[in-house]
């Protein structure tokens, strides 16, 4: 393999040979990281993230971003747990609500998602507001109306607990033998969202018109697209990823407070990023953000596993965010 096939080969793969390079660094300082409930752990622990990121990838791909992904995650929490609580529970949030079916409170939350995802973009398509600042906007109003609504009597801003055991089923339950050979179901959820967001991604108008807007905005508008439009569902269809990942937050935890997924945007726009999705819009892949949701995954959990500070964790991620970010600018002006 010559000098130029070599850099076009790491060019490729490169978010793999890091995800390896991670892997094979923490097992050598502690080998019990190849351990099969590990990954186990990892998966669970990171499957709502995959999710969020997935959402957050159908933005970037247009060219903008999403600041108010954590506070819609948040809010789907808390709208699905607080109608989700075992009917003697002493903190009841709704005391007098009959039990709902289960389906009920998580279409709430989702369809909650939604809605926010679409006021995103009839603010950003439609009153040409930047999407840095239409987001940030949202993420502010969404918070202050999710701790009102979390505020209210007799509930006053106490944490949401005591949920139904066939929620919380939805994030703790698992597929065969209790033990490291287990497949959790929240993991199952979200192989099945990111076959999903493939399909859309690769085989539908809309994900073919999502990278058109992203790589050109100007010519996919003269090509006869109808930008505004499209960038309604695809904040839309955002929302909902982001509403989904709440409910199944709150199920994986077992309660919910305001604060639910706090700067959890910050982290899926960091996977996505490391996981090759351009910051200029254009380019992306489900199995790339899959990946760098794996790599924040592994450096939360393996670095942790073997006893590396938090704060030396925060320096790593910074790094790995800066080069990702750094790498892909570069790639960019090449192209120009």
């Amino acid at each position: 393999m010559n000098t130029k096939s070599a850099s076009s080969f790491i060019t490729q793969y490169a978010i793999y040979i890091v995800l390896f390079v991670l892997v094979l660094g923490i097992a050598v300082s502690d080998p019990r990281f190849l351990s099969v409930d590990i990954l186990r752990d990892i998966l669970l622990q990171n499957s709502t993230r995959a999710i969020i990121a997935l959402g957050m990838a159908f933005v970037l791909i247009t060219g903008g971003t999403d600041l108010s992904a954590g506070r819609v995650v948040g809010l789907s929490a808390v709208l699905s747990a607080s109608m989700l609580q075992i009917s003697d529970y002493p903190r009841r949030f709704f005391p007098d609500m009959p039990d709902l079916p289960l389906w009920a409170p998580i279409v709430i939350g989702i369809l909650a998602g939604m809605v926010i995802g679409l006021l995103n973009g009839w603010i950003v398509a439609r009153l040409s507001v930047p999407p840095f600042i239409a987001t940030l906007g949202t993420m502010v109003i969404v918070y202050g109306a999710n701790s009102i609504y979390f505020d209210l009597k007799p509930n006053e801003s106490q944490p949401i607990a005591g949920l139904r055991k066939d929620f919380t089923n939805l994030g703790t339950g698992f597929i065969g033998p209790n033990g490291p050979y287990s497949i959790p179901y929240i993991v199952i959820i979200a192989l099945i969202v990111a076959i999903v967001v493939w399909v859309v991604f690769n085989k539908t108008r809309l994900g073919k018109y999502m990278y058109a807007i992203g790589g050109n905005i100007q010519a996919a508008t003269v090509s006869g697209i109808n930008v505004k439009s499209n960038l309604m569902k695809i904040y839309a269809f955002a929302g909902a990823l982001y509403g989904l990942g709440g409910v199944l937050e709150a199920a994986r935890t077992g309660g919910a407070t305001n604060n639910y997924g706090n700067m959890y945007e910050l982290d899926a726009i960091a996977a996505c990023v490391v996981g090759g999705v351009s910051t200029a819009g254009g380019i992306g892949t489900v199995p790339g953000v899959l990946v760098g949701v794996l790599i924040f995954g592994v450096i939360n959990y393996g670095l942790t596993f073997i006893g590396v500070s938090p704060y030396w964790q925060l320096i790593i991620k910074g790094l790995i965010i800066v080069a990702a970010v750094a790498f892909d600018i570069r790639k960019y002006l090449a192209k120009k």
